[in-house]
């Protein structure tokens, strides 16, 4: 028999919470589906960062232009973004409508779907097909016709949920930057082999594990 697929319950806009660090935090843990005509693809996300108002390095930090307006729909569209002409980055619009800013999804530990990931990234190991955000919409085969798409529909490109459950969250700095990476707003599952960047920082002292009281 084939597998089953998870049980993955679409996510809808009022389970998010208005605010690009309390939804990076929340997000960790969730799903990642992409269902496509020949097969569904779909993994946990296991890292994210913030990007929230005021912060210089968002792409909203100047305003709205014609290539950001996604990032000021209402939460939970994707915004995705070609960067430095090389890789598309998943974002995710994180407050009220006209209000720009977001959160970027880091990585996923890929879970369905792997043979039509493994076509995508040919010869990489199970561990790098998505950990990274360039390798993620690689693998996923996301680009720019997904910025603006709604992912809170349950349809084609979404975000889920299995079960709800308090779990530990590691919270670091932000990588990849050229300034504010001081700051603490990369979360990630503690533990997991997918999540980017050198292992070093996902430790103290430069991590911290949220309890579920501080969440």
């Amino acid at each position: 028999m084939p597998n089953q697929p998870l049980p993955i319950l679409p996510l809808f806009r009022d389970d998010l919470p208005l605010d690009p660090v309390a939804l990076a935090r929340f997000m960790v843990g969730k799903y990642l589906v992409h269902d496509l005509p020949e097969g569904r693809i779909s993994g946990r996300i296991v890292e994210t960062e913030a990007y929230p108002l005021g912060d210089s390095t968002s792409h909203a930090f100047q305003g709205r232009r014609a290539y950001n307006g996604s990032m000021f729909l209402a939460p939970g569209h994707a915004y995705v973004r070609l960067t430095y002409g090389l890789s598309y980055m998943l974002n995710i619009s994180a407050e009220a409508e006209e209000v720009g800013a977001g959160i970027l999804i880091r990585a996923i530990e890929p879970l369905e779907g792997l043979p039509l990931v493994e076509a995508r990234r040919p010869g990489v190991s199970l561990r790098d097909l998505a950990r990274g955000p360039g390798r993620l919409t690689m693998a996923l085969g996301i680009g720019q016709s997904f910025d603006g798409r709604d992912l809170c529909t349950g349809r084609d490109l979404w975000i889920g949920v299995i079960e709800t459950r308090d779990v530990p969250i590691g919270v670091t700095k932000r990588i990849g930057l050229s300034r504010e990476m001081h700051r603490p707003l990369r979360f990630f599952e503690p533990g997991s082999a997918f999540v980017s960047g050198p292992r070093k920082l996902l430790l103290p002292p430069h991590a911290d594990i949220l309890t579920n009281a501080q969440i």
